[in-house]
């Protein structure tokens, strides 16, 4: 098993340099310097078509820079052994897709695969584990049932269980809970939330909403046009002028009581 990042002699989890990338000539990531270290929950945020999805790809090793270098700890990326970095870093995306009828608690062991011997087969603190997360990510019931089966949001769930039973030292959440409903999206971010908090797991997050954004992340990144506008701790960057030079629309940042924390409400720019 990996050694826990507490036990790295750095806390830099990532170092981006001039990192750039396109596709059929379209340049997607565009001069990207970025350093995330461990401590903090970090959300990715921007427009449509910014790269953020490109970005955490590139972060995963699931594609390769056209110019510049990223280290993952210390490291770059591309030398580390595919199975290695399964052990470290999982992967929840925007869309999971299983093509197979797999029942649910099939596709959560497949979570295991990076921490499992060539054919061997979970033993009972794995599927005790598997029983962990599918109960507290609220699946239990579902687990025999296939996965082609399920709804969008139920699907989601069960990739955040499949990336929890990895026991990844790292999480990326590619807009995980896009299809989930306000009460789950709540559960699984607390939930996430805790896994940093007490275990040390640690967390980066592309999201859409500012305001969950605001709730879940220590420090944000803002992108447009796939270059880095700014980078900081939330309270520091989310303000009405980094908003309106993002999203092109009129922010208005407050601090909200009882969620504790900031809270962003937003309009389109009135037209002369």
């Amino acid at each position: 098993m990996a050694r826990a990042l507490s036990e790295q002699q750095s806390d830099r989890l990532w170092s981006l340099t001039e990192v750039s990338f396109g596709y059929n000539g379209t340049q997607v990531v565009r001069d990207v310097n970025l350093e995330l270290r461990r401590g903090c929950c970090y959300g990715i945020l921007g427009p449509n078509g910014s790269g953020k999805t490109t970005l955490l790809d590139l972060m995963g090793g699931l594609q390769t820079p056209q110019s510049g270098s990223i280290a993952f700890m210390d490291r770059p990326v591309q030398t580390w052994p595919k199975k290695q970095l399964a052990r470290l870093l999982a992967l929840v995306p925007q869309d999971f897709m299983v093509r197979f009828s797999f029942s649910v608690r099939e596709v959560v062991e497949m979570g295991l695969h990076p921490h499992l011997h060539r054919f061997a087969t979970p033993n009972k603190e794995d599927q005790d584990l598997i029983d962990e997360v599918l109960e507290i990510t609220g699946i239990t019931a579902l687990a025999d049932r296939p996965v082609t089966r399920l709804s969008g949001g139920e699907k989601q769930r069960v990739a955040v269980a499949r990336a929890l039973a990895q026991k990844p030292a790292v999480l990326l959440l590619d807009e995980a809970t896009s299809n989930l409903d306000i009460h789950h999206s709540l559960e699984i971010l607390h939930l996430i939330r805790s896994r940093f908090e007490q275990q040390g797991m640690q967390v980066v997050a592309v999201m859409h909403d500012l305001n969950l954004a605001s709730f879940f992340c220590d420090q944000l990144v803002f992108l447009k046009q796939g270059q880095v506008v700014c980078q900081g701790p939330t309270e520091e960057v989310l303000t009405p002028e980094n908003i309106e030079a993002v999203y092109g629309v009129e922010a208005e940042v407050t601090t909200n009581t009882f969620t504790n924390s900031r809270q962003v409400s937003f309009r389109l720019p009135a037209h002369p």
